[in-house]
């Protein structure tokens, strides 16, 4: 660090200009990452995506479809919108209500637009048949690539409403920390650099894959608040330096203190993150990626940007000084200190007893994969689904799609008993509605007699379509109905059931249900692991820079006892419809991302704590009195760095896509119960029930002044 720190000021000036033109470059290619994110990220290697990407090649189901939802329209008008609709080259057919009776009822009807998989982007397509609808009244379109495309759009607008909110609120508070508007301003500037940077390395590495339209929110959330944190540690100690250092020398003294502070805090961070990947669940390895990028980007930022900036300014980091902060107001922080450490044990119960009210929903949390609820309701494509959902139960039943496969054809004896072996004990299955094979459709219920009309000429030619339909060589296809919603837990537990069964040849299913239960089978699989890792490495590397076994203990107890209330009370706000919230479902992702995140920036808290303490103890002060310093000469600071974290992170609750919302208010809960509860009530109630053991290191003898 000493190095880094000689380095950085005596090449200060070359670092920033650097640092200006990565960002012009950054900015380019920031600007076009809108147009190259693709679809919610939910997406996983499996069954599901083979088999439907063997039925579209094979048998032509549609890879992508489109609703054209029309409202009180009359038919001349349908007829000519339909007509502009089908100049959009991309579409492969058109169903039309007016050919199609069963798409219309009441004042209601809807067409269907189908797609093939030669389309790589439908993110193109969709404006090209907006433009033709031209916003003609009652006529909208939905579907699951138009639903993406809105979300796309609606977290555009969240992430510029949320800074809108927080960043002002993020200058505020650094305002009271630090009374100048320079200071003030700079961990901002450093923000939005790191944001944009992150963004512009994400659009050169969008090639590579799909980005997920949720890295829109998760990344400035990110970035900014972990940048302002970062800054505001390190210009608090470069002002503590300066009291009674040159520029210079107070600039690399704070390199190499806080600058190690900031490089732990994201080490930590980078940890939570890292935990995802092994989540083979796309939107993880999206959050894995653009998060460790921004986080790589925020620690670099503030040991080399921001120190430069404070060499290039000088003394005017001060300028415009609007507030005076009073250098000696530890005592309140003494007193709370004191307070704590006379009732230790008063205030541990207090605080588990808050942190036990909060956990208690968690028993009722309802974890579901986001569907066009995600959007507000003000967006076309959610309440026409709606409309058709109530007008034509679209969605109430599930359809579930076997493939198989038999060496031998199934032209045989042998193929053609098979099927009808599988389609009856499909029948007779309870949950099942209807299945569809060569033998339901064409009403003949023996091979024998399916056999002897394929050797009639004029028979075998009007059942060939038919059979084409659900054989393909040595292929066979049979759609089966549920009846289940594809998100229920009825129509997972079939699939998961029906998968594992011997049915004698090679199959696999795919379909909505199919698709829920493997991403909820690979989360609730590799969380485990994903824990484990954090967890584990957490411990050692605690237990190395504390030289401690019961505090690193202690430290990821804390955190998974305030994370589990962090969980209740958003199940509080969002699954029981609390403070004006409808009442829904809590995101699947939400529990994950919160606690990989939450798990590694908290740590930053209890290292800047307990250093500290350590650091007391370490010159001779008995346990209590190092606590009390080190709580004293932390609280601030700590709260500050968590005031902006809940603020740029908090501001997500006024966005309107759920799964942003509750991320958000996620962190900003868990941060804010960890800053407070946590940090300032129990680990400092602990550390003086325990005394010296909290010291304690096998094999090791304590080295105390």
């Amino acid at each position: 660090m000493q190095y880094l720190s000689r380095f950085i000021t005596k090449y200060y000036k070359i670092i920033a200009t650097v640092w200006c033109a990565l960002f012009i470059i950054f900015a380019y290619f920031a600007i076009q990452i809108p147009g190259q994110l693709k679809g919610d990220g939910f997406k996983v290697n499996g069954d599901h995506q083979a088999v439907m990407n063997e039925l579209t090649e094979e048998f032509g189901l549609p890879a992508e479809t489109i609703f054209v939802v029309f409202d009180n329209v009359k038919d001349v008008d349908i007829k000519a919108t339909l007509q502009k609709i089908e100049e959009v080259k991309e579409i492969d057919s058109i169903q039309s209500p007016l050919k199609n009776s069963e798409l219309h009822k009441k004042n209601i009807s809807y067409a269907i637009l189908n797609f093939d998989n030669t389309i790589e982007d439908m993110a193109i397509v969709v404006p090209k048949i907006r433009d033709k609808i031209n916003n003609k009244q009652g006529i909208t379109i939905t579907g699951g690539s138009v639903i993406s495309s809105d979300l796309n759009t609606a977290s555009q607008k969240d992430l510029a409403n949320a800074e809108a909110i927080g960043l002002p609120i993020a200058v505020l508070v650094l305002l009271l920390a630090f009374g100048s508007v320079v200071a003030s301003i700079l961990p901002i500037v450093i923000g939005i650099i790191t944001v944009v940077s992150a963004f512009g390395i994400l659009s050169m590495l969008s090639g590579q894959f799909d980005l997920s339209i949720f890295i829109m929110n998760i990344i400035p959330m990110l970035g900014l608040a972990l940048s302002i944190d970062f800054a505001l540690l390190f210009i608090n100690r470069y002002r503590e330096e300066r009291l009674h250092s040159t520029i210079q020398q107070a600039v690399q003294t704070t390199i190499q203190t806080a600058g190690r502070s900031i490089i732990f805090s994201a080490f930590c961070v980078m940890i939570g993150l890292g935990a995802m990947i092994v989540i083979q669940v796309e939107i993880f390895h999206n959050i894995a990626l653009g998060g460790t990028i921004a986080v790589f980007l925020a620690v670099v930022a503030s040991l080399t940007l921001l120190p430069a900036s404070i060499l290039l300014l000088g003394d005017r980091l001060n300028k415009w000084t609007i507030i005076r902060v009073k250098p000696n107001s530890e005592s309140r922080w003494r007193n709370f200190a004191t307070l704590v450490m006379k009732r230790p044990v008063t205030i541990a119960i207090i605080s588990l007893i808050i942190l036990g009210i909060g956990i208690v929903p968690v028993k009722d949390m309802k974890l579901t994969i986001p569907t066009m609820d995600a959007l507000p309701t003000s967006y076309d494509s959610r309440t026409s689904f709606e409309k058709l959902q109530k007008e034509f139960n679209l969605g109430k039943n599930s359809t579930v799609y076997l493939l198989a496969e038999r060496e031998d054809g199934w032209d045989s004896k042998a193929g053609l008993n098979a099927i009808l072996k599988l389609q009856k004990a499909l029948q007779n299955d309870d949950l099942v509605l209807d299945v569809k094979t060569i033998f339901t459709e064409s009403k003949i219920n023996r091979v024998e007699d399916w056999q002897q009309s394929m050797e009639n000429l004029s028979a075998s030619e009007q059942l060939k379509p038919l059979k084409e339909t659900f054989i393909h060589d040595k292929q066979l296809f049979i759609p089966i109905t549920l009846d289940a919603k594809g998100a229920s837990t009825k129509a997972q537990d079939w699939v998961r059931k029906w998968s594992d069964k011997d049915l004698n040849m090679n199959f696999k299913l795919g379909g909505e249900a199919k698709f829920n239960q493997e991403i909820f089978d690979e989360i609730s699989n590799k969380i485990v692991i994903a824990l484990s890792i954090i967890i584990i490495s957490t411990f050692f590397i605690l237990m190395l820079a504390f030289r401690s076994v019961l505090i690193p203990i202690k430290a990821i107890l804390m955190n998974i006892i305030g994370l589990s209330s962090a969980f209740g009370i958003l199940v509080y706000i969002f699954q029981y419809g609390s403070f004006g919230i409808e009442e829904g479902t809590i995101v699947l992702i939400i529990p994950v991302i919160t606690f990989c995140l939450v798990f590694g920036l908290s740590m930053d808290y209890e290292v800047f704590l307990i250093s500290r303490i350590q650091e007391e103890y370490e010159k001779g002060a008995s346990n209590t009195r190092a606590t009390i310093d080190g709580l004293t000469s932390t609280s601030k600071i700590i709260t500050s760095a968590a005031l902006i974290m809940i603020v740029i992170t908090g501001a997500f609750a006024f966005t309107d896509v759920m799964p942003v919302k509750q991320i958000g208010v996620g962190i900003a809960i868990a941060i804010a119960i960890d800053a407070t509860i946590i940090r300032l009530m129990l680990v400092p109630s602990l550390m003086k029930l325990l005394g010296d053991w909290n010291w304690w290191m096998p094999f090791q003898k304590k080295n105390r002044k």
